[in-house]
C-alpha cells in the first residue's frame, strides 16, 4: 500500500505526515499540507529564522551558560530564553527535535512527544500530545514540562503559546529548512539539554560526512568525460493524488542534490511548493526521487510515477531512474540526513558504495 510522504519536519520540519489509503492517514497528509504552506510563508522571513546565536561561549553555539548555572539561548525566531539549568522535562512536538534529543543522549529528558514522533523506537513509550495547528495545551500542561520545543507549524495561535508561558513553561522554536539551520537547531537543543559538547561533535561529524560525500562524487566525476550540463533531479514530496509538491532551493534536499553534483529542476522555486505535471515533463529530470511510503502491497510509488500519463518520455522514467528514498531520513532535518545523502549517492553512483 502506498503512503504519502509523511514528513517529519521537515520539521521539517516540513513534511511530517500523510498517508494514502484510509482516513487516519489522510488526516496526517492534511497536516503536511498545512505545514508545507507554513514553510512556504516562512521562507520569506529568512532573516528572522536564522536563529540569532549567543557567542559568549565559543563552545556553545546555540547559547551560553552563566557562572550561576543559568542558560541563555536564542531560538530560531530570535526569542531569548533563560533557563535555570539544563532542562530535565521537555515536551518535543517535532519528530526531528525528538530525534536530535535522543541522538545527543538526552532522551531521558523527554516527558512528552508530538503525535508523529516515532523514532527512535524508545520514544514510543512516552506520552504523546496533539501537535501542529491542533497543539493541545491541556495535554502539555498535564506533563509539567520545563521546556516545550515547537516549530512554526505547532503555533495554533498566540493564545496557546501565552497559556504555556503563563504557566512558567519556556517555549523554544526550532524551524528548519536547510542544513545550516539543522546545525543551528542541534546547537540550540544541545544547550537546552546541557549537551553542548555532544552537539558540537554531532555537527562536526555531519559536516565531515557531507564533505566526504561531496569529495567522493567530485573524484568520481573527475575520472569521467566532462558532462555538458549536470544531470537533473526532481524531488517529489507529495504525489499526484494529493497534488504535486517539489523541493526547491533553500532546502536540505536541494543541498544534497548539489552535494551529489546534480541540478535540482525546481531550484528556481524557493522552499517547498506546489508544481504541475506539465512543469515536471518540460523540465525532464534524469532522476526522480519520491518520498512516498510503501507497505509492500499494490502499486509501488515508483510504478505509479512511471505509469503516469504523459510521463513516459521523461528521462528518469524512460531510463528506470525513479528512486524511493527513506521517507524519515530525507524528511527529518537531523543527523539522519547523512544517511539520506549516502543512500542517494549509492543509487546514483553505485561504484562509490563501500
Amino acid at each position: 500500500m502506498l503512503s504519502v510522504f509523511h514528513s517529519s519536519h521537515v520539521n521539517g520540519t516540513f513534511m511530517e505526515g500523510a498517508r494514502w489509503m484510509n482516513l487516519g492517514k489522510l488526516l496526517r497528509f492534511l497536516s503536511v499540507v498545512s505545514l508545507l504552506a507554513t514553510l512556504t510563508f516562512a521562507l520569506v522571513l529568512t532573516s528572522a529564522c536564522t536563529g540569532g546565536l549567543n557567542t559568549d561561549d565559543r563552545n556553545s553555539v546555540g547559547g551560553a551558560a552563566s557562572s550561576s548555572g543559568q542558560i541563555t539561548v536564542t531560538d530560531m525566531t530570535g526569542r531569548e530564553i533563560v533557563l535555570n539549568g539544563p532542562a530535565t522535562r521537555i515536551v518535543a512536538l517535532s519528530p526531528s527535535d525528538c530525534e536530535i534529543i535522543y541522538a545527543l543522549g538526552a532522551g531521558e529528558s523527554i516527558v512528552g512527544r508530538g503525535t508523529y514522533c516515532d523514532y527512535p523506537e524508545g520514544v514510543l513509550g512516552i506520552p504523546d500530545v496533539e501537535s501542529g495547528a491542533d497543539m493541545n495545551v491541556e495535554q502539555i500542561l498535564a506533563l509539567n514540562p520545563q521546556v516545550v520545543l515547537i516549530t512554526k507549524m505547532d503555533q495554533g495561535g498566540q493564545s496557546q503559546i501565552a497559556a504555556l508561558e503563563n504557566a512558567g513553561i519556556k517555549i523554544v522554536i526550532c524551524d528548519i529548512k536547510n542544513i545550516d539551520e539543522t546545525y543551528t537547531a542541534i546547537h540550540i537543543i544541545g544547550t537546552i539539554t546541557g549537551k553542548d559538547a555532544e552537539a558540537n561533535a554531532m555537527v562536526d561529524g555531519m559536516k565531515q560526512s557531507f564533505a566526504d560525500i561531496q569529495s567522493k562524487v567530485e573524484a568520481h566525476k573527475a575520472t569521467k568525460p566532462p558532462e555538458p550540463t549536470p544531470e537533473k533531479i526532481y524531488f517529489e514530496v507529495s504525489p499526484l493524488q494529493y497534488n504535486l509538491w517539489a523541493s526547491g532551493s533553500n532546502t536540505f534536499m536541494d543541498e544534497i542534490a548539489t552535494m551529489l553534483g546534480l541540478d535540482n529542476v525546481f531550484a528556481d522555486v524557493n522552499g517547498w511548493a506546489e508544481i504541475s505535471e506539465e512543469q515536471v515533463i518540460e523540465r525532464n529530470p534524469d532522476y526522480i526521487v519520491t518520498v512516498t511510503m510503501f507497505y509492500g502491497s499494490g502499486v509501488s510509488p515508483e510504478e505509479e510515477i512511471s505509469g503516469r500519463s504523459g510521463w513516459g518520455n521523461i528521462a528518469a522514467v524512460k531510463n528506470g531512474k525513479v528512486f524511493r528514498i527513506n521517507n524519515d531520513e530525507i524528511a527529518r532535518p537531523g543527523p539522519r540526513l547523512v544517511n539520506a545523502a549516502e543512500d542517494l549517492m549509492g543509487y546514483i553512483y553505485p561504484d562509490l558504495v563501500d
